[in-house]
């Protein structure tokens, strides 16, 4: 998942990136989303089977003061005073977040970022049983029943996943915890519509003349929004999604490779010629954040009807070397102190319902109320197919 990175200090959009998952200066690939995906934008690119090149390096470091006990099962286990969390790039948090944790339990959290989620993925299913941490953050719906299936994790059903309503949880078995979800979705240039031509409000109208040359999406094999809005319009359209795709070609859709090209090169918001793009729910309350001059309300609105929702994931790695730790990182995901600081730092949004929103989150974000989604299992198994699929109808 790209997280939008945020406009000049990263991109508008994706969740964690700023705005752009990752605003208008984008520098964190991230949902910085930019985007989750990624993922969102500086987007991620979607590596589904080579992890990147050479050995994750630790991005960040915490002291531990105190001793932390944990059961077998989770509870009470003094096996450790550093525990190691596996993540994507696009992972930040404000340093008093995980200082919190760590003078809460008495361990230390040491970071190994491993690229983009993809490469996340697949570098934790090549060491399964024997991981490079104890725990993983990072894992999306759109990868997770690769993890799931690789054997990456151990069951643990944390206590915080009392706050977490039913339909973020996608693992009966509980090998994952969700942790924040964002929503890829289509974001419009608002000066570019009124009388006579309203923005569009569905994935229909984007075929209509009357939008002909409006639209850029991303590449689905090479962005994670791409492939976000890819699965919405088979979530859609079924069986039908290759003729809207050949519709949307026919209309003049343009393609880039990821987040950043289509959101400050093709899109309005850099000065392209386009007044619609694929990007985040997060996308508008980034450009308010990142705005310089400041602005009042964001020059971008989003189609809350076209959005696919990206969920992200935490989990035990199965074999860790400190599993009691890893328990209680997850936990402590779960905990308001950790969920209240993940909106501004990767533009998502929290799962658990008492987390508070930032002002400009409440003020700007809308969450679709019904988001297209499809199960893990389907995209598993169908994602290359598809992919393939749509290079043929739309780039040949």
């Amino acid at each position: 998942m790209d997280h939008q990175p945020p406009p000049t200090p990263g991109e508008p959009g994706a969740p964690r990136r700023a705005a752009g998952p990752r605003i208008r200066a984008a520098t964190i690939a991230v949902a910085a989303v930019a985007a989750v995906a990624a993922a969102c934008s500086g987007d991620r690119a979607i590596d589904e089977t080579v992890p990147t090149e050479g050995a994750p390096t630790a991005a960040s470091t915490t002291e531990s003061t105190t001793a932390v006990t944990t059961s077998a099962e989770g509870e009470s286990d003094p096996s450790g005073t550093t525990v190691t969390l596996l993540t994507h790039d696009s992972f930040a948090l404000s340093p008093e977040t995980l200082e919190a944790f760590t003078a809460e339990t008495g361990i230390a959290v040491e970071q190994l970022a491993s690229g983009d989620a993809g490469a996340l993925v697949a570098q934790a299913c090549l060491t399964a049983g024997a991981p490079l941490g104890d725990a993983l953050f990072g894992i999306d719906n759109t990868f997770l029943q690769r993890g799931l299936d690789c054997g990456m994790f151990e069951p643990y059903a944390s206590p915080g996943l009392a706050a977490v309503p039913d339909r973020f949880e996608l693992d009966a078995e509980h090998r994952v915890a969700p942790v924040d979800f964002g929503d890829v979705c289509l974001n419009y240039w608002v000066d570019a519509f009124g009388d006579p031509l309203p923005p569009p409000s569905s994935l229909d109208d984007l075929t209509d003349p009357a939008y002909a040359g409006m639209l850029v999406v991303q590449s689905p094999e090479t962005s994670s929004p791409g492939l976000a809005f890819l699965l919405a319009t088979i979530a859609r359209y079924g069986d039908g999604w290759e003729d809207y795709w050949a519709a949307l070609r026919d209309n003049g859709v343009a393609v880039t490779a990821g987040w950043e090209d289509a959101y400050y090169g093709e899109f309005a918001a850099g000065g392209g010629d386009r007044p619609i793009v694929v990007s985040y729910a997060s996308s508008p309350p980034a450009e308010v954040i990142f705005a310089d001059p400041p602005v009042d309300e964001p020059p971008t609105g989003v189609v809350t009807a076209s959005c696919y929702r990206q969920i992200e994931f935490a989990g035990v790695l199965a074999g860790a070397g400190n599993p009691g730790g890893a328990r209680a990182l997850v936990d402590f995901m779960l905990t308001e102190t950790f969920q209240n600081d993940v909106p501004l730092n990767m533009f998502v949004f929290p799962v658990i319902e008492s987390a508070t929103l930032p002002p400009e989150f409440a003020a700007h974000a809308e969450i679709a109320e019904d988001p297209f989604i499809l199960e893990p299992a389907e995209v598993e198994a169908q994602r290359n197919a598809w992919t393939d699929r749509w290079v043929e109808i739309v780039l040949r």
